[in-house]
């Protein structure tokens, strides 16, 4: 049984760890030249903070995911990776949440501060953005279950009556 727990952990771990990394190498690689009015501009995620922001916490969470892969199953350490969970779940959270608003920006505009939508120029970066930030959404999710799934396994907050 104690086996099954461990390989069941190791796969969701194994799926938090492809979600983060995909979204990371996606946004990182997503970058497009255009031509407006003869004028050429080029827009990668580095021109926006929370597009930054995002890479590097799914970068730090897929490192994160990578170090838990060799952590012994009989270490007491795995406490300590329940609350490295819950600290990495809400960093992740925080950086989907930051991404999602600017990818919403950029995509409808805002007209009330004057900020006009860039996907109708630049369609291939806002599909790249998409695809990472899908990824990226999916990493959160599983980290999310993750997280629930190692509070009940690691922690045990309902034992077992004989």
């Amino acid at each position: 049984m104690a086996k099954a727990k461990r390989l069941c952990t190791l796969l969701i771990r194994l799926l938090a760890f492809g979600a983060t990394l995909s979204a990371t190498i996606v946004m990182a690689t997503s970058h497009e030249t255009t031509s407006v009015f003869n004028l050429s501009f080029k827009v990668k995620y580095t021109d926006t903070p929370s597009f930054k922001y995002f890479v590097i916490a799914n970068a730090i969470g897929s490192v994160y995911g990578l170090l838990v892969f060799f952590l012994p199953a009989e270490s007491l350490l795995w406490r300590l990776v329940v609350a490295l969970d819950v600290v990495f779940t809400m960093l992740l959270t925080s950086s989907i949440s930051a991404a999602l608003a600017i990818a919403y920006v950029g995509k409808k505009g805002n007209s009330h501060a004057g900020w006009l939508p860039i996907c109708g120029q630049v369609p291939d970066y806002c599909d790249h953005v998409t695809g990472a930030l899908v990824s990226g959404f999916t990493g959160v999710i599983i980290y999310m279950g993750l997280l629930l799934y190692s509070i009940h396994t690691i922690l045990n907050p309902l034992p077992v009556k004989a």
